[in-house]
């Protein structure tokens, strides 16, 4: 197994590949943790913020305007929880909480970039710009065949700045270009649409430093997820159906995204909703129809609707 994956759902991009006893290739922020203390500081968004010169602080420090984005300082569970805009001074004194920050309620693309660095150099990257829906939900991402070559220069002079001897993958989540998160890992919801051999590029990286891998014929993909109410004991879809929806076509992967086991409140989601699953494909409308076909597995009241 070449990854530190605690998603079973997402084995299925990594168990064909083999891997160095040694090595160990991180997809979750707790384990990227543990495993880099010497660049782990990337996890505190206000020093995110900080690098780039954006106004921000602490709760109990009063912003200089409104609207201000809120958020906890260190996240390490992702999915957006306890983020939300405020708007107005009274709104700061009520919602304010130890251990929580402002920053500028950004505009523009939410893109998320996987980035391949090779000693504080980026040597590879990927966009994914999502489309928001409310909530911190999104309707789906779209991976991109090319360079934003705005954001990437961007990126390219950050990471040369602050990375110094770090070799691995990293991923950054901006609005409008301004970096809002940074992680020590990549994106591991749709690294099935990178292209073939991009897993074994993968393991190069974290066993030897180096990065050999080609995608210039890469095409577009996207990821659609399913969204339902939360609070609700889901059960997963039957064998049968997952392996018709993996058989449509252009969808590349099927992710059932939840714990049967595992109480719903137990998992890290966004406030809008509960995701059961998330569709990989070329095509975004056979996504959707996958997406649709997947959720009559479910009572339809229960189902958040996205199309």
């Amino acid at each position: 197994m070449p990854v530190l994956e605690r998603d079973p759902w997402r084995l299925q991009y990594f168990d064909h590949v083999p891997c160095p006893e040694h090595v160990q290739i991180p997809t979750d922020d707790p384990d990227c943790w543990l495993l880099y203390p010497g660049h782990r500081w990337v996890y505190d968004k206000l020093r995110i913020a900080e690098t780039q010169g954006l106004a921000c602080g602490p709760h109990g420090v009063t912003p200089g305007g409104f609207p201000v984005f809120s958020k906890p300082i260190i996240n390490l569970r992702g999915m957006g929880t306890g983020s939300h805009a405020i708007r107005s001074a009274a709104e700061m004194e009520l919602f304010s909480q130890p251990g929580h920050m402002w920053m500028p309620l950004l505009s523009g693309d939410h893109v998320s970039t996987d980035c391949a660095v090779v000693n504080g150099r980026i040597a590879w990257l990927c966009h994914a710009t999502g489309t928001p829906w409310a909530e911190g939900m999104f309707r789906h991402w779209r991976i991109h065949a090319t360079t934003m070559p705005e954001l990437a220069a961007s990126l390219t002079v950050w990471v040369a700045r602050h990375m110094q001897g770090y070799s691995g993958m990293m991923n950054f989540e901006t609005i409008g270009g301004s970096i809002i998160e940074a992680h020590l890992r990549f994106a591991d919801q749709w690294c099935d649409l990178y292209g073939a051999g991009w897993v074994e590029a993968l393991v190069k990286l974290y066993e030897g430093g180096t990065w050999e891998f080609g995608d210039q014929s890469r095409p577009e993909g996207y990821s659609v997820p399913l969204f339902a109410c939360h609070g609700n004991g889901y059960r997963h879809p039957s064998k049968a159906l997952q392996a018709e929806i993996r058989a449509m076509p252009h969808v590349s992967s099927l992710q059932i995204t939840f714990h049967e086991g595992k109480p719903p409140e137990a998992h890290a989601m966004p406030p809008g909703g509960f995701r059961l699953a998330v569709i990989n494909g070329t095509d975004l409308a056979a996504c959707h129809a996958a997406r649709r076909r997947l959720a009559s597995a479910w009572n339809p009241s229960l189902i958040l609707d996205q199309d």
